[in-house]
This record gives structure tokens, C-alpha cells and sequence, in this order.
């Protein structure tokens, strides 16, 4: 019989916090294994701190979301969010689940050519396009996505000498309710700049108006948001229609789902608060089809939802480094990732475990990262059990936006894994070295340390 790991005595002032309707347990369940893999031979073979990606979670999502549209409305089609994760593995299974690509920038425009999307099937969004990404853009007959008249005005001068017509919507920016209106990008529907656009686009012979779109924030936790903001596009595309006898081809209602990750200061957890993909869908559908668009010219219904599709799929593995003692007496645990590849850790209050069991006495508990830096810190205060360095742990819902805002600072970005629907483990993205690192830098031969 194997023997009893010791558990120092330990007295623990009780610090209730805000008590919640379901209770206020400490218990811990600790994640051993990601898709059956051992978390422990994950970090064996491909270090510490590790980035693994599911991909059974991606399509599992992903067709969550379908059905939930789909079996709601009759047209519906996905874009990729390219900047949500724009590592070619992760966009490659999106792409062969039948997602189009959606870009802000000519570097993921270039990104989505190489994987292989038809020209036709990227939608070319932001505020930062060249006069060089907008004529490739039109050459590749992209759905381009107006952001402000100074493009639009470029796009004009670029029809005048381009054989191809450029296919063209506009991002249209709206109150909905939502707190602080996201009103920098597009064009303003109630102050008359969106149909001041639109006017503009018909009146000019060489140019084609294929849809609206609007993106009207990020983790949007209300649904009804998305019903006002799909009758406004609505109400437009049949004033165009009235006008100028001119059909939308398709409404983008954009991105902005939230995941189920909880937001700092939020009262009660992202898993009981989050909407549903069937929330979403029953708001925005419910707007279209009770429109006045003619039923027989519903527009295609395009949808760029990043975070909510993949953020579930991510999981960092990583270390602890040591134990500490704060002024106050609180503890404080160090592991080896930092908010420079957590980047999600300044907004959410990230979902942290043990990877392997320990014991269930748990202590109000601040865990930092690495860095020099004082405001390296991954949780600022959690109910966490005792670990030794050299354990493990797991942070949960990190698909989205930290493996594209990342940076190196102090360490060196880790591997980054997908394990694949078989259960096969695939490096998708190489560790960094010091070679790497420096291979951009150039030393002025006066500074060459051989000299």
C-alpha cells in the first residue's frame, strides 16, 4: 500500500468573497490528459510552456454554429477570422470545413491566397488596405469591405484604369444598444455617412455594391444587439432596392460572440452567462426573415465569428517555478508563462487547473509569470491549491488572440501543437531560439564584438 503524501497543517482565514447563487465550492478537478494525451508527455516532448490545439474542438464548434444558422435560415456562410489564429493548420481546417476567408490586412490577404482560398471567397476588411492590396484585390475579384471614403476614393481611381469591376461593401458602424459604441470603423448609419456612401458607389457606373456589413463590437453578451444591428442592414438594402432597383447579394453581420472565458469583474462565471450560438442565430435570422427583403431575394447571410469557434480548442500547458509569500501573507505561485503569450490574461479571468491531483485545500492565491515586470500577472487572486515546483498546470479557452498578439519579451514563444482527430500530435508552430531571434538584426561592423 502506497504511502500517504504528506499535507502540511494549514490555517486558512476564511475569505468568502461574494458569495453566487451556485455555491461557493473549492474543489478542483484537475485536467491529466487533452484529447486523451497525458498532459505530462505533451510537456515532455514538447516543452514547457506548450500551446495544444484540439482539433476535434474546432470542428466540434464549428458545427455547433452551422446548425445553430443554418437550421434557422437558408443561406448562411462562414469566413474564417484570420486574425482570431491565422497559423496556416488552424485555417486549413476551417477552409476544409467550408469557411471562406476573412482578412484585415494585405499580410493575411497574402496568407489566405497561399491556403489555397479562391480569390472570391476572401472578404478584405479594416481600415489599412494599400492601393497595391486593393488592386490585387479587385484583380482576385474579392469581396472588399469599404472602411472610411478615403478608400472608397481610391477604389474609384483604381476603376478607372482596371479592366475587372471591383466588388465592393461597406462596414457600417450603429448604435444597437451596446456600451461604448464601436463607431471607429465604417461608416455611420445614423448620422447619413453609411447611405451617403452607398449613393455614391451606385452612382459610379464601374463599380459593384454586393453587400453591407457591420461589426458591431467584441464578446457581445447581449443577442438583441445583433437583432437591431441586422434590421438596420435590412432597412438599407431595401431603401437600395427601392432607389436604385439594385438587390444585396449578402449581409455580414461580422464577428464579436462571446466565448465562454470570464471577463475581469464579471459577478458569475462565462460558462452560465455566455450565449449560445442558438442565442445569437435566433436573434439575427429573426430580423432577416421578418424584414421587409423580398422573401424571394433573401440576401446570403455571411458570418466572421472568430473567438467563439476556437477559444475552446486552446489549452497552455505549463510549470511551476516556485512559491512565495506576498507583505500581506497571501501566497503567490510563479509559472512559466507570461502575459507575453497570455495576452488574453489583462481581460479574462483565465480557467487554471492542476495537471495532475493535489490535495484539495486550497488558499486565496495570486499567479504570476515569469517576467520582469510587475504587471506580469495571470491571475490576481484565485482559490488554488499548494503545488510544487516542477508540477503542472493547464489554462483553459486560449485559442483566440494569443497565438497572433503574442510577443517575445524576456523568454523565447514556445511550440505550439495541434493534436488532430486521430489523436496524432503535429508541432504546427516551432519553438523560437535565440538564432531565430537575432537572424533579423544586423551589428554595424564599427560594433562587431570581433573587432
Amino acid at each position: 500500500m502506497e504511502k500517504a503524501k504528506y499535507e502540511r497543517p494549514l490555517i486558512n482565514r476564511i475569505n468568502a468573497g461574494l458569495p453566487d447563487k451556485f455555491g461557493m465550492s473549492r474543489t478542483m478537478e484537475a485536467i491529466t490528459h487533452i484529447d486523451t494525451i497525458p498532459v505530462k508527455d505533451l510537456i515532455d516532448e514538447y516543452g514547457s510552456p506548450v500551446f495544444v490545439l484540439s482539433e476535434k474542438t474546432i470542428k466540434d464548434k464549428l458545427s455547433q454554429a452551422k446548425k445553430a444558422f443554418t437550421t434557422r435560415y437558408p443561406k448562411v456562410q462562414f469566413a474564417w477570422s484570420y486574425k482570431t489564429n491565422y497559423l496556416n493548420a488552424v485555417c486549413q481546417i476551417y477552409h476544409r470545413e467550408g469557411s471562406w476567408a476573412e482578412v484585415v490586412s494585405g499580410f493575411e490577404y497574402d496568407k489566405a491566397i497561399e491556403n489555397g482560398v479562391a480569390g472570391n471567397h476572401i472578404i478584405f476588411n479594416g481600415p489599412d488596405k494599400s492601393k497595391d492590396d486593393l488592386r490585387k484585390a479587385i484583380k482576385n475579384a474579392s469581396l472588399i469591405h469599404i472602411d472610411h471614403f478615403d478608400e472608397l476614393y481610391t477604389i474609384m481611381e483604381l476603376a478607372e484604369t482596371m479592366e475587372e469591376t471591383p466588388k465592393l461593401a461597406i462596414r457600417i458602424n450603429m448604435d444597437t444598444g451596446i456600451y461604448p459604441q464601436w463607431d471607429r470603423f465604417g461608416f455611420n448609419y445614423e448620422n447619413g455617412d453609411a447611405w451617403n456612401a452607398l449613393t455614391r458607389i451606385m452612382l459610379n457606373g464601374k463599380l459593384e455594391l454586393v453587400g453591407l456589413h457591420t461589426h458591431i463590437g467584441t464578446y457581445i453578451m447581449t443577442p438583441g444587439a445583433y437583432g437591431i444591428a441586422t434590421s438596420k442592414l435590412a432597412q438599407l438594402a431595401v431603401r437600395i432596392d427601392q432607389k436604385f432597383n439594385h438587390k444585396i447579394k449578402y449581409i455580414d453581420m461580422g464577428g464579436g460572440f462571446a466565448s465562454e472565458n470570464t471577463l475581469k469583474g464579471a459577478y458569475l462565471p462565462g460558462t452560465d452567462t455566455c450565449p449560445s450560438f442558438d442565442d445569437y442565430a435566433e436573434a439575427i435570422t429573426n430580423a432577416l426573415i421578418n424584414s421587409e427583403i423580398n422573401p424571394e431575394d433573401l440576401p446570403v447571410l455571411f458570418l466572421e465569428t472568430g473567438r467563439a469557434l476556437i477559444d475552446d480548442a486552446g489549452s497552455l500547458l505549463g510549470t511551476v517555478l516556485a512559491n512565495k509569500r506576498l507583505a500581506d501573507g497571501r501566497r503567490s505561485t510563479i509559472i512559466d508563462i507570461g502575459v507575453n503569450i497570455l495576452f488574453t490574461s489583462f481581460w479574462y479571468e483565465h480557467h487554471i487547473v492542476p495537471a495532475q491531483n493535489t490535495t484539495q485545500h486550497t488558499e486565496d492565491t495570486t499567479i504570476y509569470g515569469p517576467l520582469c515586470m510587475n504587471i506580469d500577472v495571470i491571475r490576481a487572486a484565485i482559490q488554488f491549491p499548494l503545488m510544487n515546483k516542477g508540477e503542472h498546470i493547464v489554462i483553459s479557452r486560449i485559442g483566440a488572440y494569443n497565438m497572433t498578439q503574442w510577443m517575445q519579451f524576456i523568454t523565447l514563444r514556445p511550440n505550439i501543437v495541434l493534436i488532430d482527430s486521430e489523436k496524432n500530435v503535429h508541432v504546427i508552430r516551432k519553438n523560437e531560439t535565440r538564432e531565430s531571434m537575432t537572424d533579423l538584426e544586423n551589428v554595424p561592423e564599427y560594433l562587431n564584438p570581433s573587432k
